[in-house]
């Protein structure tokens, strides 16, 4: 199965779960890059959690990788104010027609998860195969890399 990891990371959280799980299933992985300044605690955190919480779109940069090609498109995200980033919000708006099978994950302070891929899942017009939710605790205390290996059986059971 041809295999394409599409993330946004502002902190680099998503961008570590991004890589374990391309690492494991050897897949290709691509970053999507929001090119609207998102640094500090203002713009950073309070303004972006803003965008989020209202379903904003952003400029991202150029894809390299064309969705098209890929069996599996597997989706990541951080988790802002119980939403999806506006960055991953352009990516499947731009490309959901070239989805063939999706997969989330996210990764989160603490909760959100489900109503984010609940959001995704409409936005995509597709159910995904398999979700995985990711804490910051979790990631800190070393208990993701169980999460992740269901989530790649999962996978690979589908």
């Amino acid at each position: 199965m041809n295999i394409l990891i599409a993330f946004y990371s502002r902190t680099g959280n998503t961008k570590k779960i991004s890589k374990l799980i391309s690492n494991s299933l050897n897949c290709e992985y691509e970053e999507i890059i929001d090119l609207k300044k998102r640094t500090g605690f203002i713009i950073g955190f309070l303004k972006s959690g803003y965008d989020a919480t209202r379903n904003k779109s952003t400029s991202i940069n150029e894809i390299k990788k064309d969705p098209m090609i890929f069996d599996l498109i597997i989706l990541g995200t951080p988790i802002w104010n119980k939403s999806m980033t506006p960055a991953m919000r352009t990516y499947i708006a731009n490309n959901k027609s070239k989805f063939k099978k999706i997969a989330f994950f996210c990764t989160e302070g603490g909760k959100g998860g489900i109503k984010t891929f609940e959001s995704m899942a409409n936005l995509c017009d597709i159910e995904p195969i398999s979700t995985l939710e990711i804490t910051k605790k979790e990631i800190q205390k070393g208990y993701h890399l169980e999460k992740i290996n269901t989530f790649i059986q999962e996978l690979k059971s589908k």
